[in-house]
């Protein structure tokens, strides 16, 4: 929750943005001055009421309603510093106020100002003692106009207003800063959400980049390090190798233009979104890798591959994809097999698997994380996923996906 359009508006323990201790000093707002302006003329009107009361009586010395008229004027300028000092200040015009009618106005705002910003327990303890003496105040200077249990009635009812009507207000100001707490940290924590949200999505974008970019960079390793080993090979064989790193190096470049464009958000697209991968276009993968020398067998029985899931086919066609890269960069010269199983309600098995290489090659390096990202990616598309070599020295990964039945 941002901070107030109008803080003016809003008491000083309300304005500040954080939530303040009980001591906190915070600077009077208008409304403050406003509410001290009123509190210092309602306690100022109740010592005139009072000392007119005393005036009129005629049986008090005049020495005596200078005295008054001071101490009543010294008890309602002190209401200024009820906001520093309130339980000091209400807890000495308790005191004053039973030898002082005049002063029994200011009681009562500084006894209100301290069940306002003080808690239960110093303003129990200051509200039983101004209980306890409100019975002295009219026994030692009697109105002649009211009785005796009177004044001590409309004293105790008095004060237990005063200091409800406070802590009511107390109660109420301390939830207002609890929601604002509340709302401010419910707000941080969809902020957290959301960049946790944003780093997700760039882990999954690394991811996606390193499936794509690996198969292409890899027919670019393999064929170039063939013409930089083979000199001599004929024309065509050169001539095929430069075509094949040609498009590779233009699958690359758009590959990261769209990574690029995903990067940039919604709000900038470029040329438009390429088409993700199915289970339909595994043949196109599949001839690719031909085209670029390996030897790949598919064996496809799926009933309907274009029905299958966008999800579940685009995650068959990464794990081919990975495979053969691996494949290309671990086993070259051997003979590869994709294998892609199932149906509707069966779910969809993939395996690819390679014998071991038979000849000398120049390896690859490689940064050992695709076989985990197939993993992840496999678990998210809720299925699972298997890797190992197998008894010949060969490698072989075995993944089985969700087709739910139509």
């Amino acid at each position: 929750m941002t901070r107030t359009e109008y803080p003016w508006l809003l008491p000083s323990a309300m304005a500040d943005a954080e939530l303040p201790g009980d001591r906190a000093r915070a600077r009077r707002t208008v409304r403050d001055w406003v509410v001290d302006i009123t509190a210092f003329l309602i306690a100022a009107g109740i010592a005139l009421i009072a000392l007119a009361g005393i005036e009129n009586e005629g049986s008090t010395p005049d020495a005596v309603l200078v005295v008054d008229s001071v101490i009543g004027a010294a008890a309602c300028c002190a209401l200024w510093v009820r906001r520093r000092w309130p339980v000091g200040l209400a807890a000495a015009l308790t005191v004053l106020s039973i030898v002082e009618p005049v002063a029994g106005g200011a009681m009562m705002v500084a006894l209100f100002s301290l069940a306002v910003h003080r808690p239960f327990k110093p303003v129990a303890i200051v509200g039983a003692g101004a209980l306890a003496v409100a019975p002295l105040q009219p026994w030692l200077r009697p109105d002649p106009e009211t009785g005796y249990l009177t004044s001590v009635i409309f004293g105790v009812l008095l004060t237990l207003l005063v200091l409800s009507w406070g802590m009511v207000v107390r109660s109420r100001r301390r939830l207002v800063l609890t929601l604002r707490e509340r709302a401010r940290r419910a707000e941080a924590e969809s902020e957290l959400r959301a960049e946790q949200a944003q780093r997700l999505a760039r882990e999954a974008i690394a991811r996606e980049m390193h499936d794509v970019l690996a198969h292409r960079l890899t027919l670019l390793s393999v064929h170039a390090g063939a013409l930089e080993f083979r000199p001599d090979a004929p024309t065509a064989e050169i001539a095929r190798a430069a075509g094949v790193i040609r498009d590779s190096a233009h699958e690359a470049l758009q590959d990261l233009r769209e990574i690029i464009g995903v990067l940039r958000g919604p709000g900038d697209t470029g040329d438009g979104e390429r088409p993700q991968p199915t289970l339909t276009t595994l043949d196109a993968l599949i001839d690719e890798s031909r085209q670029a020398g390996m030897k790949v067998t598919l064996d496809r029985r799926v009933a309907a591959p274009q029905d299958a899931p966008a999800a579940t086919g685009r995650t068959v066609y990464r794990i081919a994809q990975e495979c053969l890269t691996n494949a290309r960069k671990h086993a070259p010269g051997t003979e590869v097999t994709v294998t892609v199983t199932g149906g509707p309600g069966d779910g969809l098995t993939v395996e690819v698997a390679n014998p071991a290489p038979t000849e000398p090659f120049e390896r690859v390096p490689g940064s050992g994380q695709g076989l985990i990202g197939l993993t992840e990616r496999a678990t998210l598309a809720g299925g699972s996923l298997e890797h190992g070599p197998t008894p010949g020295g060969g490698f072989a990964v075995r993944a089985r996906l969700p087709w739910p039945a139509a």
